[in-house]
């Protein structure tokens, strides 16, 4: 869809970071990372709730998910990875996607996130580096 700002995303219309795709889905950076590495895979197709997705976009999503998650350990050794989607009046892309989410703050503060309460951090590393680190530590991933 024309219209669709994670259509445009995930099929690169609009500006974003890359790190790995393949024919279903496209992982990019968020472009206000709460930690750097977090991740947005979006299905190619116009889709907007999980129940929408196809077996192989599913598995697409879900092997993707793994994929980045491997990388933000080796890289970022965070304390933990959140793997989370919203739906309905909570997809704020009208397009559904998932997030992979490095995590550092402290366990208490976890439910910050999902609240709005986060601490968006500035980091020494630009997304352009995020972008490259973990582009070649995935592909090293799949050789």
């Amino acid at each position: 869809m024309e219209d669709c700002i994670g259509c445009r995303l995930a099929n690169e219309k609009e500006k974003v970071f890359i790190i790995y795709e393949n024919d279903h889905v496209s992982c990019f950076l968020d472009h206000v990372p709460h930690h750097p590495g977090h991740t947005l895979i979006l299905p190619k197709r116009h889709k907007v709730e999980v129940t929408e997705l196809n077996e192989e976009e599913s598995l697409s999503v879900m092997k993707s998910s793994q994929l980045v998650a491997q990388a933000i350990q080796a890289l970022y050794e965070p304390y933990g990875i959140t793997v989370c989607q919203n739906g309905g009046i909570y997809n704020e892309l009208t397009h559904y996607h998932m997030h992979v989410i490095p995590r550092n703050e402290e366990p208490e503060r976890f439910g910050d996130l999902f609240y709005g309460e986060a601490d968006v951090e500035t980091y020494s590393e630009s997304l352009e580096e995020t972008q490259k680190k973990m582009k070649n530590y995935i592909r090293r991933l799949l050789e």
